[in-house]
């Protein structure tokens, strides 16, 4: 099966998913079980990440876990001390609990990390075809470049959070202490996204997987419309 194969059929299910969780959640009477299938909507998202990995290196499956673990760590930290993020908690709808954060959490920062990421990756081939075009001297601009990678995904996936924030919590996902999310979450996922994409940039695997742009704009979509609607 070809990659191109195997996008397609990933963006059908993404779709297919996606569009159904929405009308489920807004229109139907079925709202609440929409909601607790979160957890097998957020694996299969991940599972056809890997399904369209356009090459299975051990450095990919290594960068997944790690920022799976690293996105849990910070979490407990942040639910448990308040040192990071604020002051909120996890409510029971995305599954298996430790220390008050639910198990699949690091499956969400993967998702999100490397969707930013792979955008960036594009928009920064796009850029250094068009520097080659122009004959510029790309000594000073290929580390321009890379620094610029990881701001515009850090700030990307920081937005993708705002968006989702307000949502996240009218469904019950986990709720803020009254109800404020503060600005300080945000600037912990900026930079802690930061971090991570830092290390994305650093290992040697493809991050050209197609699929990855089409999931990030599928999953904004869903909880831009969420957050208009709902």
């Amino acid at each position: 099966m070809s990659i191109q194969q195997k996008n397609n059929i990933a963006i059908f299910i993404a779709l297919l998913f996606h569009i159904c969780g929405a009308i489920g959640i807004l229109f139907s009477p079925y709202k609440n079980w929409f909601i607790s299938n979160t957890s097998l909507n957020l694996l299969l998202m991940a599972g056809l990440l890997i399904f369209t990995q356009p090459s299975y290196k051990n450095w990919f499956f290594g960068f997944a876990i790690i920022t799976a673990v690293v996105g849990f760590v910070v979490e407990v930290t942040g639910v448990n001390t308040g040192i990071l993020f604020g002051n909120y908690s996890y409510g029971s709808l995305m599954g298996f609990k430790v220390f008050g954060v639910p198990l699949l959490i690091g499956v969400q920062w993967f998702v999100t990390v490397y969707c930013c990421g792979v955008i960036m990756q594009y928009v920064n081939n796009w850029t250094k075809r068009k520097i080659g075009e122009a004959e510029i001297d790309t000594k000073t601009t290929d580390k321009i470049q890379s620094i610029s990678l990881v701001i515009d995904a850090a700030l990307l996936a920081t937005f993708f959070d705002y968006i989702m924030e307000p949502v996240a919590q009218k469904l019950g996902y986990w709720q803020w202490k009254n109800n404020q999310i503060p600005f300080f979450n945000y600037t912990c996922w900026f930079l802690i996204s930061g971090v991570l994409l830092f290390l994305l940039t650093k290992l040697p695997f493809n991050k050209l997987n197609q699929f990855a742009i089409h999931l990030f704009i599928i999953q904004l979509l869903f909880f831009i419309a969420l957050r208009i609607y709902l």
